[in-house]
């Protein structure tokens, strides 16, 4: 067999390596552009789990690189004169030349050939490989050459970097959040080995611009950064070497194979430097190539393994590093922050690491921000315990007069179980056993405020005395038996109205039965679903009224909270979206056209609910769609909410159009709960994919949101939330009648946490950092 591989970098060289010694026999040729010790950059950064699989699968290279390692257990962060350090991260750090001097010298040893100074543009000259490995980096001539094929999509990102080097020693990874002048600098540095250590340098494009430095040599950049972090470098010089400021590609190949022919490394995907992860990702692409070419019985076979098998992983760590880069792009948001919850949102950035992961690690760090959190709870007046804060999400929350004991809500969620409009037994057992479960608010599923408001025949409404009859009963008993709020959300449908109950086929039109509807333009949802009405005047004044009598009917009935449905392609929503709004009159165009009814109505809701009591509207942040609402679109629609009086804004996404494509993952709509609250201002409630109470703790502790709502967790465990009291040892209110079985769990509780972090800590391999600690060690004197 005979095997190319274009491109001499860590992926080219490890997948050559990893396939003769798969076939030893096999002709493997390494072909390079550049010299042999020419290499770009200064250090790269491996964790410990990364570690791990070199020492699977090629030992020898693993010993030899291990050797040249710099380890450090601790990321510092350091913001606004504090720093705070967080142990427990294993991380290596080693320099690029020397990565590839060692890999280089493995391959040639197992009898690879490489080529250096030699420049492949054509696979024709390479006509009788059997195998061709495209690794040839982020500027791929072979991925462009064949874009049509490949078809890279490539996201140029918004904030400028520069990767430079220094002679400062440092012994953690450190991030440095510089204010100045001109805006806020970051450094991301580690050391590499002996007297190198790797800098990144990072800014917006306007503070860029206001620094002065476009245009600047790679000399005067590194000068101008040297002043700026001279403080932290100690008088230590920063080096050069090819120190270009640049924007950072997201690449995303919708193919990574042709013919014979497979991208590696960078050439198919890239991940942001904030995770570190390029090196890695491209070693362990060559690792996934070797495992499916020994798995296969033919090139082609295996290249499909390949890449079906390693897209998922890839796609994760992608995930990952955009979430993390965006937090780094928009990091003015969390400048007024607290130091030290400001340094848990650094930790905290990709998801991976979470409150109870920290706590494990770093558990004076956690105690800290605990302390912090409750601050700023007691700064609005609740009497907390900061010496022995309760965990973020058993602290206590105040909107207008209403007071919740817990920041844990049980989302709104659809039950399609009424009958004509009026919630029944199963509704009452529904609300009540989640109340009594302990969460801090309850939401009621969209309440419709008409007949013809109603998505499905199963959706509740409140628009006659029977409904109003029936919901006083479900808050009667939450009140008595509980000490949850409980908050009234109205919607009216839409487009969307008019269609099966969702477990006969979701958002699909009614066969019989059904009604007219409406919305801002005469849009079907889907191309067989009922074309709406567009809304005159007279129809957007009787459903003003109707949102009104509801919220009437709603203070009757005794809800703590009020929440106008703003999202999700329904009515209101549906002026907002400029998908669905195609009016040409003063409703439609601009984006402050699209919110005049919607907050016409709100406006009218607000006049009618009691002043002590608070309102909130759900709002879609983004369509998931070409052309429709964005973030930076929904901070403007929560400000102009926020001036109508809004007391907090429920951040959902989608369901706008039914070709949206949205982005799912855990906590998936949680950063555009975090831009809204730290742009717009206002208090949020976060909603999607949320499932834990450690995720719960993690995203209020990092100020992404004030409420978390949860949908699915609260559908199979009603005492989800006092479950997580326990877990925590949280007070929380608990009716007599269930009070022993409240206090086995929380005496059971107690044990249960130890084992679980006796196993966790047990069961964690120690760092190369702790060995190489240990080893180091002085023998005890005898």
């Amino acid at each position: 067999m005979k095997i190319a591989i274009i491109g001499g970098g860590p992926a080219g060289l490890y997948a050559a390596i990893l396939l003769k010694k798969q076939r030893p026999q096999a002709e493997i040729t390494v072909y390079e552009r550049n010299r042999a010790d020419d290499t770009f950059g200064f250090g790269v950064v491996f964790s410990d789990a990364t570690l791990d699989n070199f020492e699977k699968y090629d030992p020898p290279s693993y010993r030899r690189i291990t050797q040249e390692f710099a380890y450090w257990d601790d990321i510092a962060v350091h913001f606004r004169g504090t720093v705070h350090r967080v142990g427990g991260n294993g991380f290596c750090g080693c320099s690029r030349r020397t990565l590839l001097l060692i890999l280089q010298e493995r391959a040639s040893e197992l009898g690879v050939t490489l080529k250096f100074e030699t420049d492949i543009d054509d696979e024709e000259k390479l006509a009788d490989a059997d195998l061709i490995v495209l690794a040839d980096g982020i500027n791929s001539r072979f991925r462009d050459k064949h874009i049509d094929h490949f078809q890279p999509q490539i996201d140029l990102r918004s904030n400028k970097f520069a990767w430079m080097g220094s002679t400062r020693p440092l012994d953690a990874f450190t991030f440095i959040f510089q204010e100045t002048e001109w805006g806020p600098f970051i450094a991301h540095a580690y050391q590499y080995e002996a007297g190198r250590s790797t800098w990144i340098f990072e800014t917006d494009a306007e503070t860029f611009q206001r620094a002065g430095l476009e245009g600047l040599s790679e000399q005067q950049s590194a000068d101008r950064m040297a002043k700026i972090f001279g403080w932290f470098l100690d008088g230590h010089p920063l080096l050069i070497n090819r120190s270009m400021w640049r924007n950072f590609p997201m690449i995303r190949s919708q193919r990574w194979v042709k013919d014979n022919m497979v991208l590696l490394g960078d050439a198919k995907a890239t991940a942001h430097f904030s995770i570190g992860s390029g090196t890695k990702l491209a070693m362990e692409d060559a690792i996934a190539l070797a495992d499916a070419m020994a798995q296969s019985p033919t090139v082609d076979a295996a290249l499909q393994t390949y890449e079906h098998g390693r897209r998922e992983e890839v796609e994760k760590t992608q995930h990952a590093a955009d979430v993390s880069l965006v937090w780094f792009e928009h990091v003015d948001r969390f400048w007024d922050f607290d130091p030290v919850q400001f340094a848990f949102g650094v930790m905290t950035r990709a998801k991976a690491i979470t409150y109870d992961n920290l706590t494990l690690r770093a558990p004076e760090f956690v105690r800290e921000v605990d302390k912090a959190f409750a601050k700023q709870v007691r700064s609005k007046g609740f009497d907390v315990d900061i010496d022995k804060p309760a965990a973020p999400m058993f602290q206590p929350l105040k909107l207008r007069e209403m007071q919740v004991a817990n920041r844990a809500v049980v989302s709104p969620m659809c039950m399609y179980s009424a009958k004509e409009g009026v919630p029944g037994d199963f509704h009452l057992v529904h609300y009540g056993s989640r109340a009594i479960g302990g969460a801090g608010l309850i939401f009621t599923e969209m309440t419709c405020v008409g007949l013809d408001a109603r998505i499905t025949p199963g959706c509740t409404g409140l628009w006659n005395d029977e409904q109003q009859a029936a919901w006083t009963r479900i808050v009667d008993f939450v009140h008595a038996n509980s000490a949850a709020k409980i908050c009234l959300q109205l919607g009216h449908a839409g487009r969307k109205g008019a269609t099966k109950l969702m477990w006969e086929g979701m958002d699909r039109p009614l066969e019989q039965g059904g009604w007219d509807t409406i919305s801002a333009s005469p849009l079907p949802y889907f191309p067989d679903s009922q074309v709406p009405r567009e809304m005159d005047r007279a129809a957007m004044d009787r459903v003003k009224q109707e949102f009104v009598a509801a919220a009437l009917r709603g203070e009757a009935c005794g809800f703590d909270m009020l929440e106008m449905h703003c999202a999700h392609g329904y009515l209101l929503a549906s002026f907002i979206s400029p998908l669905t709004n195609q009016r040409t009159d003063e409703y439609g165009g601009s984006l402050a056209n699209r919110l005049r009814y919607p907050l016409e109505v709100f406006e009218a809701m607000r006049a009618a609910w009691p002043a002590h009591k608070p309102m909130s509207v759900r709002i879609s942040a983004t369509d998931w769609a070409a052309g429709g609402i964005t973030g930076d679109d929904a901070v403007a629609v929560a400000r102009a909410f926020g001036e109508a009086g809004v007391d907090l804004v429920d951040v959902s996404t989608g369901q706008t159009v039914r070709d949206a494509q949205p982005i799912y993952g855990r906590m998936f709509q949680t950063p555009f709960s975090d831009q809204v609250r730290n742009e717009a201002r206002v208090a949020t409630m976060c909603v999607g994919n949320i499932t834990t109470a450690d995720q719960v703790n993690t995203i209020l502790a990092a100020g992404r949101a004030d409420l978390v709502a949860l949908a699915r967790p609260h559908l199979v465990d009603p005492s989800f939330t006092m479950r997580a009291a326990a877990w925590y040892g949280a007070d929380i209110a608990c009716p007599p009648q269930y009070l022993p079985g409240k206090e086995q769990i929380f005496r059971n509780s107690v044990r249960d946490r130890q084992d679980f972090e006796d196993l966790k800590i047990k069961g964690k391999p120690k760092t190369r950092a702790e060995l190489k600690a240990e080893a180091t060690k002085p023998l005890a004197a005898e």
